[in-house]
């Protein structure tokens, strides 16, 4: 059964959270995060990425560069940037995206229930990617990025009513991101709110990781460390817990994360297409750049189905066509999109085989195109929903031969692979929005 607790939280002071809070550490490259760094010195990408703060000839795994995270945290925890709040609570993270409101609980989960698999995962990770924040949490002493968890909305009964009506006082936070997310932090404090709270997790079998895989490792192992340090401890240390925030299932979006290929595997554009077809049902949707009209089974992008902000000039709705069903995805091949459909004879009931991801690296990226494993071919890229489909139009014209727009996995082929205790393909899911960095710190002592 899932141990969520509540903790004695270290957040921003009030008037500074909006321009503390950041995106997550790894959606940036050094350079980027060092501009954003320039841009508002008190943003806490400065400390979750502390090679900001030194010469792009530092190594960023340097020990002094997580050194000057851990002592940048703390000073402006001294200097009064940040507050420790003096009893364990609950908070509410709610996000609101272009109208769409999911509101998160923010608590510590235990590195027991990960160990156990009551907490589940449906990624692998990579052991350097992990070193790098294990280093970052240890020496810091504190979780500085949430994990993203999510439940079940059935099974946390009387949960909803107690953040809804938490949800009616007044706000720690309020405040509006340049990505026009906006958010809003609330506390729970009452100690019978407390108590349904943690019972009702109390009843759940088990919990997903959305995002954050390697977030999570690297905490389930500083905690591990800290029990080899403490060989006497008690289970109820911090070290114990890790920072999470936890959504209900049907408050949750996944957007597509698209795929592109730098070159054709040495064949010709007529020679690819003509292997498309052999494999999928294909069906030419338009001209990009010439306002085509959709055709059956895929209609063209509109603003309404874009998943986020647009970048400027991609208002020319006819040219990009997405996918509307599971079971099919489009593709941009020179100045055309076409609809792909997987044909009934490749679907599987699979978790993992029956993902359109799956399908599509076993009987097109691997065997067509060379794109052996996905997670170190420089050939293959991945582009989030969140970036549109004139991205992938843009890199086609650019630096690539073709693009597939995938069809969103869903929030329930999620939980079915984790549940069957199996790994989704890199880059299945794509979550929006993304949790803020520094609004939530949890100390290990």
């Amino acid at each position: 059964m899932a141990d969520i607790k509540p903790f004695c939280c270290i957040r921003p002071a009030g008037d500074r959270a909006a321009r503390i809070a950041a995106l997550p550490y790894d959606v940036y490259s050094r350079k980027e995060a060092k501009e954003e760094v320039e841009r508002e010195p008190l943003s806490f990408l400065r400390i979750d990425r502390p090679e900001t703060q030194f010469a792009d000839s530092v190594d960023m795994y340097d020990e002094k560069v997580y050194q000057k995270a851990h002592d940048m945290l703390w000073e402006m925890v001294a200097q009064g940037d940040f507050v420790k709040d003096s009893r364990a609570c609950y908070y509410i993270y709610e996000l609101t995206m272009q109208g769409r409101v999911q509101d998160g609980l923010v608590a510590c989960a235990s590195i027991d229930d990960y160990l156990n698999g009551v907490i589940k995962k449906h990624e692998n990770t990579r052991e350097d990617k992990e070193q790098d924040r294990i280093r970052h949490v240890d020496v810091c002493n504190a979780q500085t990025g949430p994990i993203f968890l999510a439940y079940r909305a059935g099974e946390a009964a009387g949960v909803r009513d107690i953040v809804k009506c938490a949800k009616q006082g007044e706000a720690l936070y309020d405040f509006t991101s340049g990505d026009g997310i906006r958010h809003r932090v609330f506390c729970i404090d009452g100690e019978a709110e407390i108590a349904a709270i943690r019972e009702a997790f109390g009843k759940m079998k088990q919990i997903y990781i959305a995002d954050g895989h390697h977030r999570a490792a690297s905490a389930v192992k500083v905690g591990l460390l800290r029990r080899q340090r403490h060989p006497d401890y008690t289970g109820t240390e911090e070290f114990n817990y890790f920072l999470s925030v936890l959504f209900p299932d049907d408050q949750l979006k996944i957007l597509d994360y698209n795929r592109v290929v730098k070159d054709l595997n040495g064949l010709s554009p007529e020679g690819f297409l003509g292997k498309v077809k052999e494999i999928f049902d294909v069906e030419l949707m338009g001209a990009a750049g010439h306002g085509a009209a959709g055709m059956a089974g895929a209609e063209p992008e509109t603003a309404e189905e874009r998943q986020g902000p647009e970048t400027a000039g991609e208002g020319q709705g006819a040219e990009n066509y997405r996918p509307r069903h599971k079971g099919e995805f489009s593709m941009l091949l020179g100045n055309r999109w076409y609809l792909c459909r997987i044909r009934e004879a490749d679907k599987s009931g699979d978790p993992v085989k029956g993902l359109d991801v799956s399908i599509l690296q076993d009987k097109l990226l691997g065997p067509v195109l060379g794109i052996g494993d996905p997670r170190v071919d420089a050939r293959i890229d991945f582009v989030g929903g969140i970036r549109g489909l004139a991205e992938l139009k843009r890199r086609v014209d650019t630096d690539c031969a073709v693009a597939f727009a995938m069809y969103p996995t869903s929030i329930g082929e999620l939980f079915a692979v984790a549940d069957a205790g199996l790994l989704m393909p890199p880059k299945s899911t794509w979550f929006e929005p993304k949790l803020r960095s520094g609004l939530f710190i949890h100390c290990l002592e």
